[in-house]
């Protein structure tokens, strides 16, 4: 396969490309330190709404990932940002499965009660029972505002593929006839704060992840070279009725380091 080459900047997904239930995939944590040693400016990027970027930073550090909280981007902080920005002061109903108050700082969360100005979806869980789902739609029906960290559709743990909060989103959106503001990946604006974060240009720069719509195409969208790993969600089906071809395809995250020309651990 033919080198990327022109790299300065990585930006990395985490579930699926590094881990799969926060376990290191083979060969990934040898490829990252790899990446490190080598001097490649990374981020890393996720749509993960469970924990927060200093949890998932303790948690992949323990796993010998060479990681701190300052190289995780999250939807659940790019969607802080976007809140203060687009709503500032709002009153917001959380619907989300994981503790991810931490990296919602200065956001207003309040209940249904309380007369929500914005709905914040984040991931599916068991939190996202009917109850809930129908609290979100009568807020919406009121006139709040509907903003989603992310449209994952689903995402594979070691029990396997399992539903992610996009496919309740569709229905909050069909049902309330409103359109959800999506910050987190495939968002142009969660991108551009990574590569403002390295201080390199999009054509300086590849994404590698294994949804082939969220995490390459759109990445590519953007201008970034995109990669996609043979892990995690990667489905041959999917890739085949994708809205385009991803610039490569590898088996895993391991075969990283020699793609860009940057050898092995």
């Amino acid at each position: 396969m033919e080198r990327l080459r022109g790299v300065r900047g990585a930006l990395i997904d985490i579930d699926g490309v590094l881990t799969v239930s926060w376990k290191p995939l083979p060969g990934t944590v040898a490829a990252l330190v790899s990446l490190r040693e080598q001097g490649l400016p990374l981020a890393l990027l996720t749509n993960t709404t469970s924990r927060s970027r200093s949890s998932i930073a303790r948690t992949l550090a323990g796993a010998g990932f060479p990681i701190g909280a300052d190289d995780i981007l999250t939807a659940p902080a790019i969607t802080a940002a976007y809140l203060a920005e687009r709503y500032p002061g709002a009153r917001c109903l959380l619907l989300n499965s994981g503790d991810i108050v931490e990296d919602l700082g200065g956001v207003t969360l309040v209940g249904e009660d309380e007369g929500p100005d914005v709905v914040v979806v984040g991931g599916a869980g068991p939190e996202f029972d009917y109850p809930a789902l129908d609290e979100a739609f009568r807020c919406l029906q009121r006139g709040a505002r509907l903003v989603a960290m992310h449209r994952n559709l689903y995402w594979r743990t070691d029990a396997g593929l399992q539903l992610d909060a996009g496919a309740f989103l569709l229905g909050l959106e069909r049902a309330a006839g409103v359109e959800a503001e999506v910050v987190g990946k495939p968002s142009g604006a969660f991108f551009a704060a990574a590569l403002t974060r390295l201080g390199v240009g999009a054509a300086e720069a590849v994404m590698v992840g294994d949804d082939v719509e969220a995490d390459v195409l759109a990445a590519q969208r953007a201008g970034i070279a995109g990669v996609l790993v043979r892990t995690g969600k990667y489905v041959p089906e999917a890739v085949r009725r994708a809205g385009g071809v991803p610039d490569r395809v590898v088996d895993s995250f391991a075969d990283v380091p020699g793609l860009l020309g940057l050898g092995s651990a």
